[in-house]
Order: structure tokens, then C-alpha cells, then sequence
């Protein structure tokens, strides 16, 4: 057993008052599996938080970090570049829908939420319009911990002890789930009775004026929150809505892209082209931190030709990271986005997904206390009512007991997720849809 010091690091979203007391330590991973520090088995429930959708422990792309190191370490991303970033760059470029060309790099889907309202506000001002500064997010939207993400973003607690910080204007859409009507989904795409963007046409836009909104940012899928899925018609009405009035609509696919919805992203899902899209997590199976803004050409060529009169050395956009490009990222990338394609790793997941579907709505429809559950792509989310004055306490214990019994969920509010790696089989799907199956009726 591994013996190991818990004094200094401060864990992320975690309560770390009670972590010491029942510790998760992962030392070791391969395929679907993690092996604890005390030589534990646990199926990797979540794909370590929405990025392995390779599995653990590829050769392919561990031999591709390996030889990148023994190449070229690192270099500056500032008035130079790298052949890797080049390639990932034309890869990622590839595999996104429309004229979506022009590549950010940065190392986090919080870098890109931020670099993409950037981006935005650098395009208006570049066309004549800098009044263009206004933001629109979305209830329980999530986009970050950076202060423009989280500003854009809807989740109370991530938001209520910075509000003074926050950005000043940015207003938020109405959620996208009706808890009644759509507590069941399973191969379908909800539906409405009414039209929910009315209220951005005729209220929020109203009332800033159509004139000074920059963008409007939303999740495909609304996944921290707890996998909750857009109306039929939802995010092609948005476009619709800010094509109507200049405004920039960027997609957040931090969770959704790269094969997730059994398609390379949720812009082909929904067949939407957003003006941005943002990415990191899957990108490179999670072994190196890498993120990104995909850009359309005309956001790129419009920031360019506003700077034509200014003199050859001067730059276009005072924007970047140490890290941006980093070149064993970047071949972290490479070799991962070969890797999805050469195993057909996307077809995959839908597949997957099915059965994953299937076997939740089987499983968990009428245990104590679930009040839904939502399947997309190969991921799904089981949704419980609380226990009074302690909100998320339920959906933690359960957790907890999973851990225990060998497979690792995603505690999400009221939700506990699943979101395997793609290359689940049927027999783990059964696991880890039955232990969690056994905890909610033992928490009952």
C-alpha cells in the first residue's frame, strides 16, 4: 500500500474537510479500469471527467508523447510556432462542419471559454461596432472557472462568491429543461409546447437592445449541470435568432466534442454551425492538458483586415498562453485524433450509447427517489430528489457507495452521470448501471 502526505494540496471541487477521512487515490489506469492505492479495481464511469474516450493507457499516443520529448520539449508560442500545433491545428480544423478553420490554442476548456468571448469582442470592434459588448449565457450553463466563463455561465454555486468580480453585462436565457415533461428522455429529442427563446427575442434582447449584444454562449447539451438535452429545433433556432441581429453564437463542446454524441461534434449532431466552438478534454484522450477556440474564417479575416494599414510587425490580437501549442500536447492530439479515427472510435460511442441508454432507463425507472433520466449519446444522467435542507447530499452518498463497490460516477447536483470511455463493452455498461442501481436503493 502506498503511503503518501495530504497536508498541501488543496483539492478542486472537492470537500476537502472529509477527503482525508475516506481518501480516492488513483495510482494506475488501463482500458476502463483505475487501480487505487490499495490495489483496488474501478471502472472509470465518467471517462475521468469527460476525456478518455480512447481508454487509459493507449500505446499509440503514450509512443507519440514519448518521441515528442525526445524531439522538441518545448518552445514559445509567442512570434514563433511548432510543426505539431500546425497539424493538430489542420486536423481539428478538418474535423469541424463548416468554414470552422481557424484554430486558438490555449490548455483548458475555462482557456477557451474566456479566449472565445475574446475573440468576440475583438471581431465587433474590428467591423466598426465595439459597442457589441454584451454577453448571453444561460441558466446552469457551465463555462469555466475563468471570470468571463463563469460570468457567462449559470451555475449558482460556482457564481455566488465572486459576484463582485463578475462581468458587468451579461444577462441569461432561461434553462432548457422542463423537470415534468421531460424527465424521461431516451432517443429523442425533447420537445416544448412552447417557443423558450421568446423569451430571449422579446425580453433579453428588448432590454439591452439587439444592437450591444457581442454573443450569445450555450453547452449543446448542458452537461455539468447534469446532462440535460436541448428542445427539438432549439439550437437551430438560436442560430436563427442571432443571425437575425449580428450576434456571434459560440458553442461550448468542452464535454460534447470529439465523439461524445457518436459524431465528432454536437454542431453535427444538431446540424448547427456555431461561429465558434470550443473544445479541450478529449482532444488528447485527457493525458495532456489542451484546449482550443475554432474559429469561423470570417472572425479571423475580418480581425486581420481591420489591421492591414497598421505597420507588418504589428499584432492583430493581444491575446495567447505560455502554453498555446505546446508541442507534446499538440502530438498528444495528433496521435489521439488518429487513434479515434483509425478504431472508429466515434461510431463507437453512438453505439454504445444505445446500449448504455437502454440498460439506465431499464435499470433505474421506478427505484426510491429517481424523479429522471436522460440518455444522449454514450452518456446519461439519473436524477434523484433531495433529502430536505441538505440539496446534493443524496446524490454524494450514492457516489461514495459506487466508489466502494468499484465504479466511479459523477456526483452532478441532484444527478449522478455516467459517461464511459468509448471503448466500453456491454458487460461493463451491466456494472456499472447495476452497482449504481444497488446504491440508490440502499440510499433510499
Amino acid at each position: 500500500m502506498s503511503t503518501f502526505n495530504m497536508d498541501n494540496q488543496w483539492l478542486p471541487f472537492t470537500p476537502n474537510r472529509t477527503f482525508k477521512n475516506d481518501p480516492r487515490v488513483f495510482s494506475a489506469a488501463n482500458g476502463a479500469y483505475f487501480t487505487t492505492h490499495d490495489g483496488r479495481q474501478v471502472l472509470d464511469g465518467i471517462s475521468s471527467l469527460w476525456c478518455v474516450g480512447a481508454g487509459h493507457n493507449v500505446k499509440h499516443i503514450n509512443e507519440a508523447i514519448k518521441k515528442q520529448l525526445d524531439n522538441l520539449d518545448y518552445a514559445t508560442a509567442f512570434q514563433a510556432s511548432n510543426p505539431q500545433a500546425f497539424k493538430a491545428a489542420e486536423m481539428i480544423a478538418a474535423m469541424a462542419p463548416g468554414d470552422l478553420n481557424k484554430v486558438l490554442f490555449c490548455n483548458s476548456g475555462s482557456e477557451a471559454a474566456d479566449t472565445s468571448l475574446k475573440v468576440a469582442l475583438a471581431y465587433h470592434r474590428a467591423r466598426g461596432e465595439g459597442h457589441r459588448n454584451v454577453f448571453i449565457g444561460r441558466e446552469r450553463g457551465y463555462h469555466g472557472v475563468g471570470f468571463g466563463g463563469m460570468s457567462v455561465g449559470g451555475i449558482p454555486a460556482n457564481r455566488k462568491a465572486f459576484g463582485t468580480a463578475l462581468l458587468p453585462r451579461v444577462d441569461h436565457m432561461r434553462f432548457i429543461h422542463d423537470p415534468v415533461n421531460h424527465a424521461y428522455i431516451h432517443g429523442v429529442e425533447p420537445q416544448w409546447q412552447e417557443d423558450i427563446l421568446l423569451e430571449l427575442e422579446n425580453r433579453i434582447l428588448t432590454l439591452h437592445d439587439p444592437s450591444n449584444i457581442a454573443a450569445v454562449m450555450v453547452e449543446p447539451v448542458a452537461g455539468s449541470a447534469g446532462s440535460y438535452l436541448p428542445p427539438q429545433g432549439y439550437l437551430k433556432r438560436l442560430r436563427e435568432i442571432c443571425d437575425k441581429h449580428g450576434i456571434l453564437l459560440i458553442f461550448d463542446e468542452v464535454i460534447t466534442g470529439f465523439g461524445r454524441m457518436g459524431v465528432n461534434f454536437a454542431a453535427d449532431y444538431y446540424g448547427v454551425v456555431p461561429d465558434m466552438l470550443n473544445f479541450a478534454k478529449a482532444v488528447t484522450n485527457g493525458v495532456i492538458p489542451l484546449g482550443g477556440v475554432i474559429c469561423r474564417d470570417h472572425l479571423y479575416n475580418t480581425i486581420m483586415h481591420a489591421n492591414e494599414k497598421s505597420p507588418e510587425h504589428a499584432i492583430e490580437f493581444f491575446h495567447g498562453y505560455t502554453y498555446s501549442g505546446h508541442p507534446v500536447a499538440c502530438a498528444a492530439a495528433i496521435a489521439t485524433l488518429t487513434h479515434f479515427k483509425d478504431e472508429d472510435l466515434f461510431a463507437r460511442a453512438g453505439g454504445m450509447g444505445k446500449v448504455l441508454g437502454d440498460a439506465m432507463h431499464s435499470a433505474f425507472k421506478g427505484l426510491p427517489n429517481v424523479i429522471g433520466i436522460r440518455t444522449f449519446g454514450l452518456a446519461g444522467a439519473v436524477e434523484l430528489s433531495s433529502i430536505a435542507g441538505l440539496p446534493g447530499k443524496r446524490a454524494y452518498d450514492i457516489f461514495i457507495e459506487c466508489f466502494h463497490k468499484g465504479v466511479l460516477v459523477r456526483p452532478a447536483g441532484e444527478n449522478l452521470v455516467l459517461a464511459p470511455p468509448f471503448v466500453v463493452d456491454k458487460a461493463q455498461i451491466e456494472t456499472m448501471v447495476g452497482v449504481l442501481a444497488d446504491a440508490i436503493k440502499k440510499h433510499a
